[in-house]
């Protein structure tokens, strides 16, 4: 039984997981060398992290490839078990209670499915009944439910393997939650997907997520995922954690520039005059994106462009995208946790 105080929660303290690289020598007396001995260096996937998370969180669990993301979803469900450290989910361990923790999360997995490739789509919901041991009355209303919330009623009687990618992923989401887990786990679930089929994806996390208070971990490299869905935002890169906390925050702390969209009523050349700033696009003289610092006073680039006999028709101020945050400390920018 999961400890009810600890329903939806995740702890993990000082958690590593280091995997052994076999070394190749060059050459043919190398070769030799690896049949007989191998040399192996230690790769520190994960790299002693700790944080928690509170029932009802939606968390953001971002990185690069290979930083360490989806080694981390794997231990926190009991796929990979830690080389050190602590993890409680649902207040147990996952790799050593393994067939519990299973019974109270739910899982999508990107691009591979949990359903029966050759099963029409209710067979599957109808084996998953009998595998999480779900009532035939809570099992109808649940599916109804999900049915009804992510549009399954036209493909209910499809083989799996018919199925659109968006169809497919849909009755994913549906899968995992059949059995009610106090946690989801996300693991690139818009990848690939048509505008609207990612909508009703990401209103349906959302709705869920407000109605029955799911804990959900998200990772994804759709910054529009992160931004319509999380509150919080964990990064990790070469196996540390870099930032821990508050999306917005997130944001604001590593904000260095903005950028100001002009109209000009008249034609004029500004590249002379607004020394300091940065022109990122000129289009005819009449239109001009401007990047200035953080702290620069919008007011001061309106008052230089009145000076030289700017009209000023319409302005507008743009804040640094999330995605070309991330980009950047991607690209190896130094940040400091917050």
């Amino acid at each position: 039984m999961v400890p009810e105080h600890y329903k939806g929660t995740i702890i993990v303290e000082n958690l590593s997981k280091i995997f052994y690289i076999r070394k190749r020598r060059k050459g043919f007396l190398g070769s030799v060398l690896n049949l007989f001995y191998a040399e192996k260096y230690p790769l520190y996937a994960v790299d002693n992290i700790s944080f928690q998370i509170q029932k009802g969180e939606i968390v953001g669990y971002l990185g690069p490839n290979g930083a360490g993301k989806s080694t981390t979803i794997k231990m926190l469900t009991g796929i990979l078990m830690p080389t050190s450290g602590k993890i409680l989910v649902n207040g147990l361990e996952p790799f050593t209670k393994r067939k519990i923790v299973t019974k109270n999360i739910g899982v999508v997995f990107g691009q591979r499915t949990q359903l029966w490739w050759d099963l029409p789509l209710y067979e599957t919901f109808d084996l998953l009944r009998i595998i999480y041991k779900i009532d035939k009355d809570t099992f109808k209303n649940r599916l109804e439910e999900y049915i009804n919330i992510l549009g399954l009623d036209s493909f209910m009687d499809q083989q799996v393997r018919k199925l659109s990618l968006g169809q497919r992923m849909r009755a994913d989401l549906a899968a995992s939650l059949i059995h009610n887990p106090d946690i989801l786990f996300l693991d690139e679930p818009t990848i690939g997907l048509d505008i609207l089929t990612k909508d009703i994806v990401r209103k349906t996390i959302k709705y869920l997520n407000q109605k029955k208070k799911i804990t959900v971990i998200l990772t994804t490299h759709d910054i529009e995922d992160i931004e319509y869905l999380a509150d919080r935002l964990i990064l990790i890169d070469k196996g540390k954690i870099r930032y821990d906390g508050k999306l917005d925050h997130f944001i604001q702390m590593y904000q260095k520039s903005k950028r100001i969209l002009i109209y000009l009523e008249n034609e004029i050349l500004l590249e002379n005059f607004l020394n300091g700033y940065k022109i990122l696009k000129n289009d005819m003289n009449r239109f001009y994106e401007i990047e200035i610092p953080l702290k620069e006073s919008v007011s001061n680039v309106i008052d230089k462009i009145q000076k030289i006999g700017g009209r000023i028709h319409d302005i507008t101020v743009k804040k640094q995208e999330l995605a070309d945050t991330l980009k950047e400390i991607y690209k190896g920018k130094e940040i400091e946790l917050g």
